[in-house]
Formats: C-alpha cells, structure tokens, sequence
C-alpha cells in the first residue's frame, strides 16, 4: 500500500551530458502528470508519461528534466554579435552626445548583459532518450519507495482505527438487547401514570413491543458493518496494488449503514457509540485519501 505524496531524483550520464529527472506526487483523486521538459526533449513527453502511468495509478506528478554538460564535457560559450554591435552603437551615440572622452574598448562590450553567456546544450532526442529513460526510472524507484514507507505509516494507523470501531460495534450488539426491555419498562410506567392498570401479558402492551422491537432492530446493520470492515482489513493487507478508491468506496459504505444504525437504535448508549464510530471513521476517510 502506498501513500500518494513522495519524492524521487534519478540522474544519467549521455556523452558529456547529464540529465537529470525530478519527481514529486501530491494527492489527487485521478492520475494527473505535468511535465516541464527542456525545449530540445519535448519530443519525449509521450515516452515519459507512459513510463510514469505504468508505475503511478493515482495522484498529480510533477516531473522535471534538466540536463548540463559534466566536468569532463565539452563546454562553450555563446556571443551575441547583434546585441554587441547595438551596445557599441548605443555606447558611441552617448559619448558623442554627452561630449564625454574615453575608449569603448572590447572589455567594456563583453561585460555588457547578454553579450557572452554559456551555449545551451543541445542534445539530440534519439541519443538522450536511453540516458534519460535509466534517470526516470531511478527516480521512480526513489519515490515509489517514500510512498511505501508513508503508507505503511498510513496503514498502521487504519488498522488502529478499524479496530476501534470493532470494539464500540462489539459494544453495541451487547447493548442491544436490553433495548426492548428498556422500552417496555419505560411504557409500562407511563401507562401506570395514566391511572390505568395494565397487565405484563396484555395483548396491546405486548404488540407496541413487538412493533418497537421490529423498528430497532439493528442486527441487519451490525452485520454488514462487520462485513464492510473485513473487507477494509482484506484490501490493507494489499501490498503491491492501488487501494485508495476502494477503501474510499468501503468507507462510504460503512458511514451509510452506520447513520441507518443510529436513527433505528432509539437508545442513548448505542447513539454515543454510534457518534464515536463517525468520529473514527471520518479520520479513517481523512487517511484514505492519501492512498493511492
């Protein structure tokens, strides 16, 4: 299981020049790539998106390609003789304007912005694309293995969670049957109060129980959520598939069964638990989230 947050960086030599590949996942509920690639390698968007989609189902990556020439590579220099020669003119016309002596030498053009600055390195796509290819899948190994580790930090804490919600649905099923006798003893005393005298066996008292019995009968829900919350563990043991909408789907499951459970209970007791097993499972939602 895998969180959808991590962070990646792979770098390959190509003939002087290393490329070097970033990643880095932030959560989204689709799978989303953006790419930021320099202009000589665009034609390698399609290749980089199908390596990344083979490996990350889930989540925005942001991808960035950089690559510069290595200490032994061959390094040049780029001069701008068009703007050298606008710098001259434009240094000449205000010396002539202000009448103000002195040379304007080659020192003095060279130094100006822009004139002399490191040749882009370009490299050829066809070349770069094996280099680059063994950078991207270093970095994907580095990231796949950071949204590893956050995820079995992530799954620790849903395994924690779920089982808390084990134990106040254990609590309920034990509450549950007193729920009828709470009821018939709380009709009976407000009949009495009445003035009337009614007794235990009265066919009328006996069926008000049974309808109140037939409303709040919560076994159905316990059921299910014990099953939803199996299978929630089942797919946590998953370690090497993408679990994320599936355990956003169970959640969603149990958080109807729960709200059916609450409005039949008709008990203050089982209402609490009921109240702190949304409590946990909205964390639960919370951290589910972030899988991918």
């Amino acid at each position: 299981m895998r969180s959808m947050t991590g962070y990646g960086r792979g770098e390959a030599d190509c003939g002087g020049v290393k490329l070097s590949v970033e990643l880095n996942t932030l959560n989204r509920k689709q799978s989303e790539i953006v790419l930021n690639l320099p202009r000589d390698l665009t034609e390698l968007e399609t290749r980089i998106r199908q390596a990344i989609n083979a490996r990350i189902s889930r989540g925005r990556t942001n991808v960035l390609v950089t690559h510069h020439a290595t200490a032994d590579g061959a390094r040049h220099l780029a001069l701008d003789v068009k703007l050298a020669r606008s710098y001259h003119d434009a240094m000449r016309a205000l010396q002539k304007k202000l009448g103000a002596p002195g040379q304007i030498t080659i020192d003095t053009i060279l130094q100006a912005p822009g004139v002399m600055r490191p040749a882009e390195e370009v490299i050829e796509v066809d070349r770069a694309w094996p280099a680059l290819k063994r950078a991207l899948e270093s970095a994907l190994r580095d990231l796949i293995k950071m949204r590893e580790r956050e995820g079995k930090h992530l799954a620790k804490d849903l395994i924690r969670r779920s089982q808390t919600i084990r134990q106040l649905l254990k609590e309920i099923r034990a509450l549950h049957p007193a729920v009828k006798k709470k009821f018939r003893t709380a009709l009976t005393d407000r009949i009495e109060k009445t003035g009337l005298v009614v007794g235990m066996d009265d066919e009328r008292l006996a069926k008000e129980v049974f309808l109140f019995a037939d409303r709040s009968d919560i076994s159905e829900e316990l059921t299910r959520l014990e099953s939803h919350l199996a299978q929630f563990g089942h797919h946590l043991r998953k370690k090497d598939e993408p679990v994320g909408r599936t355990l956003e789907f169970i959640v969603q499951e149990i958080f109807r069964e729960l709200n059916t459970l609450g409005a039949k209970a008709n008990d203050a007791e089982i209402a609490q638990r009921v109240v702190a097993c949304k409590t946990e499972l909205e964390k639960i939602r919370e951290q589910v989230q972030n899988l991918e």
